[in-house]
């Protein structure tokens, strides 16, 4: 009987999760100080050095195991297939710009709200899935179905519902995602 071996399979979303899991140990040891100092993003001052690392590291950083582990789980769901399909770098590419995006758009658009999480790189991973029978000169049902689902369901909670969940994050990780799956597919 051959020898099983566990392997690191898909680095990019390995060591993204790595990274989310080692931010909130550090959180939960130091009582939340941590992610607020490097792992949230908010409305500082552009000249406080760490304004512009939060833009990036806000996805790594949770509030809690639950917020952590819901994120973590569908990141380890769909990543290794998006990393098997579109390669590490574009995986990097997709949690960078999504990061970037949902920490630029908070700031601008919502200065009072702190925003922490990987829940924008969750939704970018579910609309990128839907490409993942993508043929040129078509539309997957799967991405328009997706889309009216996920998306829809974030303005509706987002207009109607008031809780600590960042629905523009989700928004915005899904028009992100959905651009990267027609981008990545048009050039395949």
């Amino acid at each position: 009987m051959r020898h099983l071996r566990i392997t690191y399979n898909s680095p990019a979303v390995l060591t993204f999760s790595l990274l989310c899991f080692i931010a909130t140990i550090l959180g939960v040891m130091t009582d939340g100080s941590i992610t607020r100092q490097v792992f949230m993003t908010y409305h500082s001052p552009l000249s406080d050095p760490m304004t512009w690392p939060r833009f990036f590291t806000h996805v790594l950083g949770h509030a809690s195991w639950e917020h952590l582990l819901g994120n973590i789980s569908y990141i380890l769901l769909l990543g290794p297939m998006l990393e098997e399909k579109y390669g590490s770098r574009s995986i990097i590419l997709a949690i960078l710009v999504t990061a970037l995006v949902t920490g630029v758009i908070n700031y601008v658009f919502f200065p009072t709200i702190a925003l922490c999480g990987a829940s924008g790189v969750v939704f970018a991973f579910i609309l990128l899935a839907s490409f993942t029978s993508f043929r040129d000169g078509s539309i997957p049902l799967t991405f328009v179905l997706v889309s009216i689902i996920f998306i829809g369901q974030q303005v509706y909670d987002g207009i109607f519902l008031q809780d600590n969940i960042s629905n523009m994050a989700h928004i915005a990780g899904g028009v992100i995602g959905g651009g990267l799956g027609f981008a990545l597919n048009k050039n395949r």
